[in-house]
């Protein structure tokens, strides 16, 4: 099986750095792509994908998400043969994700995040 990546027109270095008009062009687009690329390779499922950052993983230095066409039992991924266990939200996490919130908070009063808002949950 293989990987779709796709980008829009304009290029952008990462993903702090594309408008957020531009991401959800992108992202209004996935599920048309992944139709098709479910349709082509037989797959009933997909995962997207989007490294951001040479420590991410991003060897190609433009904003674009990849769409891995994926069947059950592939193990595509080591993790996947492990046994699944519901996520146990530990206190360091918690505090994680209040860290989050507040940034996200202060995004929303400035002019890069307005009308934002915020889909983090934790507690």
């Amino acid at each position: 099986m293989g990987t779709l990546s796709f980008s829009q027109n304009l290029i952008f270095l990462h993903w702090q750095a594309t408008p957020p008009s531009v991401v959800a062009a992108m992202c209004s687009k996935v599920p048309f792509i992944g139709n098709a690329i479910m349709k082509a390779t037989g797959c009933d499922s997909f995962n997207l994908l989007v490294n951001n950052g040479a420590a991410a993983g991003q060897v190609i230095f433009h904003t674009h998400i990849h769409i891995i066409p994926r069947k059950a039992r592939d193990c595509l991924w080591a993790s996947e043969s492990l046994r699944r266990r519901p996520l146990q939200l530990g206190e360091e996490a918690s505090q994680l994700v209040d860290r989050i919130r507040e940034k996200l908070s202060l995004s929303i009063n400035s002019e890069d995040g307005k009308g934002q808002g915020s889909c983090l949950t934790g507690n």
